[in-house]
């Protein structure tokens, strides 16, 4: 499939890469379709694309990568609506945001996919040990950059 995308132009997306939250993300109800794009072969951070709106993405990751104690509490009526039986079954994303040098991730918010049928749905956890905007890493420095160039 051919999407449209205000930061990369054309992208030719494998349908496995299709996403579809039927309620859509926080603040974009209206919006169900996406695609995972990798930002790089050994990165771990990917874009959620949304397929039928070339202005509208997201910078993801899986949050274990940077807080490994992560856990999602599922409760199976969450995950129903997905086709979600077995957590197992389950990809957790959370979205990135920068501020200044310092990425974090909304881990009050996961997306959790069923990697079967490719449903999503983002939850809403009412655990307070983790935030939304959840330090994850600091980008290098510019000073740091130019020396290495």
């Amino acid at each position: 499939m051919i999407i449209e995308t205000s930061r990369f132009g054309s992208l030719e997306v494998d349908d496995s890469r299709l996403i579809t939250f039927e309620r859509g993300i926080l603040g974009f109800p209206d919006t169900n379709n996406y695609a995972l794009v990798q930002t790089g072969e050994d990165s771990g951070f990917y874009w959620l694309q949304a397929v039928d709106r070339p202005d509208l993405a997201f910078v993801v990751c899986d949050p274990r990568l940077f807080v490994p104690d992560y856990r999602v509490p599922v409760k199976v009526d969450e995950v129903e609506p997905i086709g979600l039986a077995d957590p197992d079954g389950a990809q957790v994303f959370v979205v990135v945001n920068k501020i200044d040098d310092l990425l974090t991730g909304n881990l009050q918010g996961p997306l959790v996919v069923n990697v079967e049928n490719r449903q999503a749905k983002q939850l809403v956890l009412s655990d307070k040990r983790f935030s939304t905007r959840h330090p994850l890493m600091r980008l290098p420095g510019k000073s740091a950059m130019s020396r290495t160039a």
